[in-house]
C-alpha cells in the first residue's frame, strides 16, 4: 500500500519541481501503523534531490550568467530546464551522459576561469587584426627586411637603428617610394611592424601558459584539448604566413612602373588565417560558457531552426564579403574610383577584364576588385535585412531577435563606414574603423548562430515533458 502510494505522488510530478512535491506532501499514516511508516520520503532522500537542483541550477546560472553574454539568454530556460534533466549526480560525467556538452572539468569555479581566459585571448586576436591593418596604412609593414620566429630585442643605440636603416634603404619600397625618407621617420613605421610582430607573439605566451595551466589543474577535457591544440598551431603558423607575405614585398616588382606591396594573394591569406583564428577561439569560449543554446518551449525551438537555416548562409556572405575587402587592400583599391554609387562616371568600368587569363581580374584587377567588394557588401547588407525581416513574426527566443537587430545595425553602420572611407581617400582612421567593423560584424554573426545551433538530447527531452499550457 505504502509502495503504491509513493510511486502515485511520483507520477503527479511533471509541472512542479520534485522537491515542491516532496516538501508539500502530507505526512499520512495508515492507521494500525507506527509514525515510521509514514509516506514521506526518507529526509536524506529530499535533501539529495534538493543539493542536485540546487547544484544543476547554479551550473546552469554558470552557463547563460557569464558576464558578456546578455541576461536575456539564460532568463527562463534554466529554471525550465532543471525541472526535466534525469536525477543523477552533478558530476561532469553523468551530466554527459545526460547530453550536456561540457569541455571543462571541476565545475563552474574552473568554467568561468576557461571562458575568461578565452574571451580575453580573442579580444587579443581582434586588436592584432586592428594593429596590423594600421600597419598595412601607414605603409611600416615592410620596413623590417628580417624575420626570427621568437624574435628580437629593438635596436637600442644609434648605432642599431643606422644599421636597421640601411638594410631598409636596399629594398625596393625605398628606393620607389620613401627615397630620402630620415631616420626619425623610419623609426615610426619600425616601431608599428615591430609593435605587430612583437603583439602576435605576445598571444603565444597568453595562450600558451594558461592552457598549459588548465591541463595541469585538469580543467581541459580531451575534446576541448584537441580543439585548442589545432589553434594553437594555427597561430604558429600565422607568423609563418606573415613573413611568407613580408618577403613578396621585399622583392623587385616586375616593371618600373609598379610600386613595390606585398602579394594580394598571400595578405588574403594571412587576413583569412587570423579571421579563422580569432572565430575558432571565439566559437570555443562560446561553447565554454554556454554549452546549449538558450531554449523555453518547443515552439521557440523550432523558431530557432527556421531561423537558423536563414542565417548559416548569410554568415558564410558576410565572411567572403570580409575576404573580398582583403584584396581591396592587397592591391590599393580603395585608391582608385573614389566616388559613390558610381565608379568614376560609369557604373562599371569598362576595363574589369582587361587582364590575362580572366581569372586575374578578379583577384588584381582593381576595377574589379573593388566592384566586386561593393556589390559583397550591400548584397551583404540587404540579406542581413532580408533576415530581419523574415524572422520578425517567428517566435523565437528575445536574445535571438536582440542579435539579429544589432547584426542588422553593425552591417548599415559598416557600409557607411566603407563608403566614407572610400570617398575621403582611404584615411588611416576611417580604414581602420572599417577593418574593425567587419570584424564586428563576424563576431555577432557567429554570435548569432551558435545561439541558433540545436540543442543536447537533454535539453530536447526536457522541452518535450513540459505541459502544453507552459509551451504557449
Amino acid at each position: 500500500m505504502s509502495v503504491g502510494r509513493f510511486a502515485a505522488l511520483f507520477r503527479r510530478v511533471k509541472t512542479l519541481p520534485i522537491t515542491s512535491h516532496l516538501k508539500n506532501t502530507p505526512c499520512r499514516v495508515p492507521s494500525g501503523s507506527s509514525s515510521s511508516s509514514s509516506l514521506r520520503p526518507p529526509s536524506h532522500f529530499v535533501a539529495s534531490v534538493e543539493s542536485f537542483q540546487k547544484g544543476f541550477r547554479n551550473r546552469f546560472a554558470s552557463f547563460y550568467g557569464f558576464k558578456t553574454i546578455p541576461k536575456s539568454l539564460y532568463g527562463k530556460s534554466s529554471r525550465n530546464m532543471s525541472t526535466t534533466i534525469p536525477l543523477a549526480n552533478s558530476s561532469n560525467a553523468e551530466l554527459a551522459n545526460a547530453g550536456l556538452k561540457l569541455l571543462v572539468n571541476k565545475g563552474p569555479h574552473a568554467q568561468k576561469a576557461v571562458g575568461i581566459w578565452l574571451f580575453g585571448c580573442a579580444a587579443w586576436v581582434f586588436s592584432l587584426v586592428v594593429l596590423g591593418g594600421v600597419t598595412r596604412l601607414t605603409r611600416s609593414g615592410l620596413s623590417m627586411t628580417d624575420w626570427k620566429f621568437t624574435g628580437s630585442l629593438p635596436p637600442l643605440s644609434e648605432d642599431q637603428w643606422l644599421l636597421e636603416f640601411e638594410k631598409y634603404q636596399k629594398s625596393p619600397e625605398y628606393k620607389r617610394v620613401n627615397k630620402g625618407m630620415s631616420l626619425e621617420d623610419f623609426k615610426f613605421i619600425y616601431w608599428m611592424e615591430y609593435a605587430h610582430r612583437m603583439w602576435g607573439r605576445g598571444l603565444g605566451v597568453v595562450f600558451s601558459l594558461p592552457f598549459m595551466y588548465f591541463l595541469a589543474k585538469g580543467y581541459i577535457t580531451r575534446q576541448l584539448g584537441i580543439r585548442l591544440s589545432t589553434l594553437f598551431a594555427l597561430g604558429g603558423a600565422q607568423g609563418l604566413i606573415g613573413w611568407w607575405m613580408v618577403k613578396s614585398g621585399l622583392e623587385e616588382p616586375s616593371t618600373e612602373y609598379v610600386q613595390p606591396r606585398v602579394s594580394p594573394y598571400r595578405l588574403a591569406t594571412h587576413l583569412t588565417s587570423a579571421f579563422v583564428i580569432y572565430c575558432g577561439i571565439l566559437w570555443t569560449a562560446l561553447c565554454v560558457v554556454m554549452p546549449d543554446p538558450p531554449s523555453e518551449t518547443l515552439e521557440r525551438l523550432r523558431g530557432a531552426g527556421r531561423v537558423r537555416k536563414l542565417a548559416l548562409p548569410v554568415s558564410v556572405l558576410v565572411g567572403i564579403t570580409a575576404i573580398s575587402g582583403a584584396f581591396v587592400a592587397g592591391n590599393d583599391a580603395g585608391h582608385a574610383y573614389n566616388t559613390f554609387p558610381k565608379m568614376g562616371d560609369t557604373w562599371i568600368p569598362e576595363d574589369i577584364f582587361s587582364m590575362d587569363p580572366l581569372i586575374r581580374n578578379f583577384f588584381e584587377n582593381t576595377a574589379l576588385v573593388q566592384l566586386n567588394h561593393r556589390i559583397l557588401a550591400t548584397t551583404t547588407l540587404a540579406s542581413i535585412g532580408g533576415l530581419w525581416y523574415a524572422t520578425r513574426k517567428i517566435d523565437m527566443h528575445p536574445a535571438v531577435q536582440a542579435l539579429i537587430g544589432n547584426t542588422l545595425g553593425m552591417a548599415a553602420l559598416q557600409v557607411t563606414l566603407g563608403i566614407s572611407t572610400l570617398l575621403s581617400y582611404v584615411p588611416v582612421s576611417l580604414a581602420s574603423a572599417h577593418q574593425a567593423g567587419a570584424l564586428t560584424l563576424m563576431t555577432l554573426m557567429i554570435i548569432l548562430t551558435h545561439t541558433l545551433r540545436r540543442p543536447s538530447p537533454a535539453v530536447l527531452r526536457s522541452l518535450a515533458s513540459i505541459p502544453g499550457k507552459m509551451k504557449s
